[in-house]
């Protein structure tokens, strides 16, 4: 049976990214899917990685959050939050992270989430990441909200290529080991609409709300982001003259 852990990062229960969220949960459970759910403003999550989460941190030693972290996991002491969202995370065989992009990037809510749930010595380690990743049976999927245009969020737009904006956040998943599908974007989702304009936004929004089983349903066979392999790069960790590149973000000089 197939469990899909379900992430929302935004405030407002009302919004359109909660219930494009809902809709995730809704066909998921349609298919028979164990669901589980974050809603990380809803939970109160402190997205702020610090010595105040662990207790028995001793103030004159220097936070090195790596090395607390890998103690905590290794003598199972980890925050209780934290935790939970690790267990949420090793039973899910897919993620699907519903957020808008805010300042050309997630929420910081989300970001905070990767820094305290993504714990070193449970989720990686240095000899398990990227093609050794403990996530690499897993699958995770983008939904996301702009406020800009598709043709503003296109790679020659004026606010930046949607899909370099998101490439951080998917490396993130990638060093987990993660498979992450291709993003499902939906643009000029913002409260300033007005008149027919406003009309057709709603009407938009509904049909992405209405096709949200179907890409559930097809999950499986949705293209995917590809990432350099771990063998794509020399003994110092620099692309290989021979490998390819897809992202401008590791690439070879012209």
């Amino acid at each position: 049976m197939t469990t899909t852990l379900v992430v929302l990062a935004h405030p407002e229960r009302r919004s359109f990214n909660a219930a494009w969220a809902d809709a995730t949960e809704h066909a998921a459970k349609l298919q028979g899917d164990v669901v589980l759910t974050s809603d990380l403003c809803a939970m109160g999550f402190n997205p702020v990685e610090a010595p105040m989460h662990y207790l028995d941190w001793h103030n004159e030693d220097h936070f090195d959050p790596l090395k607390v972290q890998q103690d905590a996991a290794e003598t199972d002491r980890l925050p209780k939050d934290v935790q939970t969202e690790i267990d949420k995370l090793r039973k899910a065989d897919r993620v699907v992270f519903h957020f808008p992009l805010w300042w050309f990037a997630p929420p910081a809510i989300l970001k905070g989430w990767f820094d305290r749930v993504f714990v070193h010595g449970a989720l990686h380690s240095v000899d398990q990441r990227f093609d050794s990743g403990l996530c690499q049976h897993k699958k995770a999927l983008f939904c996301v909200t702009t406020g800009s245009s598709e043709t503003e969020s296109a790679f020659n737009g004026k606010e930046g290529d949607v899909e370099m904006l998101l490439w951080p956040t998917a490396y993130t998943l990638r060093y987990l080991g993660f498979t992450v599908l291709k993003p499902k974007v939906v643009h000029g989702v913002h409260g300033y609409h007005q008149g027919k304009a406003h009309l057709d936004l709603g009407k938009r929004l509904q049909a992405v709300l209405m096709a949200q089983r179907e890409l559930i349903a097809s999950f499986d066979t949705c293209p995917h982001l590809d990432f350099n392999k771990d063998t794509d790069f020399d003994a110092a960790g620099r692309l290989s003259p021979d490998s390819p590149s897809y992202s401008h973000f590791i690439r070879h000089l012209k």
